[in-house]
């Protein structure tokens, strides 16, 4: 009998033990395999009915951002950040593509409306292209250089300064300045 309540106490602790980890840990320092690496590859139709492909986009720098009418108060708050820099960026080249997840059309137009969107959005249809990323929460953010390679990813709501900062090094690579 010592012995079974003895397992169950060390059970109980490893059980807390590992808790406790995954409450202190960031999952923004978890690395990303995809880093370094070819992005994979999409074709999304868009809800203004055109075809995007990433591939056509080879020799531009581009920002891929997973996010979704009910991601509050995280996609909410970086909205109005995403389409400054696809404000500030697209003149020189800079290519932004929202990836709806997980959502409706009605929703996701709505809220494109309400912030003002105007960067390329569509829907993750039964959520392919998050699965070949490894989206595990959103908002997530890819960043992806001239030659089609993930050369960043930010896991949660992204800031003006990371957005500012990873998007300029993208454009500052040699690539880009052909």
């Amino acid at each position: 009998m010592r012995v079974v309540k003895a397992l169950i106490i060390l059970s109980v602790v490893a059980l807390l033990v590992l808790l406790a980890y995954g409450f202190w840990t960031d999952p923004r320092l978890i690395p990303s395999p995809l880093v370094g690496g070819p992005a994979p590859d999409f074709t999304l139709t868009l809800l203004d009915g055109e075809e995007f492909r990433l591939r056509d986009l080879k020799g531009q720098p581009v920002v891929v951002n997973f996010w979704a009418s009910w991601c509050y108060p995280s996609c909410w708050n970086e909205a109005p950040r995403l389409e400054a820099t696809w404000q500030r960026y697209k003149d020189q080249g800079l290519m932004l593509i929202g990836i709806v997840y997980q959502d409706t059309e009605n929703n996701a137009r709505d809220f494109i409306e309400k912030h003002g969107k105007t960067y390329p959005n569509g829907l993750d249809v039964k959520s392919r292209i998050a699965i070949e990323y490894g989206v595990f929460g959103i908002p997530e953010t890819f960043f992806v250089d001239q030659e089609g390679k993930v050369a960043h990813k930010h896991i949660g709501e992204i800031d003006m300064e990371t957005l500012v900062a990873e998007t300029e090094g993208l454009l500052t690579k040699p690539e880009a300045q052909k």
